[in-house]
């Protein structure tokens, strides 16, 4: 709780408070986490193709409180950086898939530890066209509500704000219609130091194809006598359509079990089991 007894100062942090509360929004319903505060969900991606028509999305409270999450559809673009921007009209290339998505229920209310399914389903397939849609499915907390005629302290010569950060996670929902293709390169691979002066992994992705590509990064370090360590895991690495790059970075861990100026790193980037017509994409780069 904060207090100010000056109305233009008042004014300012009113603005300040917005810009924080917005913030947080963005900031969250990017993230690639399975758990965002309190609340787990299951699987991080949904995908329905060939004779899927329905899914299920499990949630659960692993809190101590009882909680209230909003259940919506935002449509997104992936920028060159890996960030995400909310957008109405889809880009070139991009296809929304919430015209041909329904889900239940809307609004879920889960006590400590307490599970519900969220079910999806597809509508409208006959108008459909072959193609990949994507759209993500948002799921906001509600903060909670004082009981009615619960008694707030007042002091009539100040003005009372409280923050209170607004927290969303949001998974990806594709559909993909008739035959489709993607494939993906790593190129521009570099290592350099960090603000910290740590070995920071760089490189692009090159995306090419009809489908969005998602999967998993292992960075391994191998000797100049061939033993291999590894160095860093990423997990849940995507390439939306229509994106043809992505530019990633990434610190390395255990810079005591390498040398950054001998032997090579070894890049894999595995895909996840929905990608099934993608093959693991693999890249050296010789340290110096």
């Amino acid at each position: 709780m904060i207090k100010s007894t000056s109305q233009g100062a008042c004014y300012a942090f009113q603005l300040a408070i917005r810009s924080f509360v917005c913030g947080m929004v963005i900031m969250f319903s990017g993230a690639k986490a399975n758990a965002q505060g309190d609340l787990l969900i299951s699987p991080l991606r949904i995908v329905f193709e060939g004779s899927k028509k329905s899914q299920e999305i499990n949630l659960a409270n692993v809190g101590k409180d009882t909680a209230t999450y909003v259940i919506s559809v935002q449509n997104i673009k992936m920028n060159e950086d890996g960030s995400f921007e909310q957008i109405t009209t889809p880009e070139p290339g991009q296809n929304f898939a919430d015209p041909f998505l329904r889900f239940f229920p809307r609004k879920v209310i889960l006590a400590p530890n307490e599970a519900q399914v969220v079910k999806m389903q597809l509508v409208k397939t006959n108008e459909l066209k072959p193609g990949e849609y994507r759209s993500h499915l948002y799921f906001r907390a509600v903060p909670e509500e004082k009981p009615l005629g619960e008694k707030t302290k007042k002091d009539s010569a100040a003005i009372s704000i409280e923050l209170k950060p607004i927290f969303g996670i949001t998974i990806p929902t594709i559909i993909r219609v008739g035959d489709y293709d993607g494939n993906v390169s790593l190129a521009d691979i570099a290592v350099a130091p960090n603000e910290n002066k740590q070995p920071q992994l760089s490189f692009t992705f090159k995306r090419t194809g009809s489908m969005s590509v998602y999967g998993d990064i292992t960075v391994d370090y191998v000797s100049p006598g061939g033993k291999s360590t590894q160095v860093k895991l990423v997990k849940g690495v995507g390439v939306y359509t229509p994106n043809a790059i992505r530019r990633f970075k990434v610190d390395l861990d255990g810079d005591n079990h390498f040398n950054a100026h001998e032997g090579k790193l070894h890049i894999t980037y595995a895909m996840q089991m929905n990608d099934k017509s993608m093959k693991n994409v693999e890249a050296d780069y010789d340290l110096k």
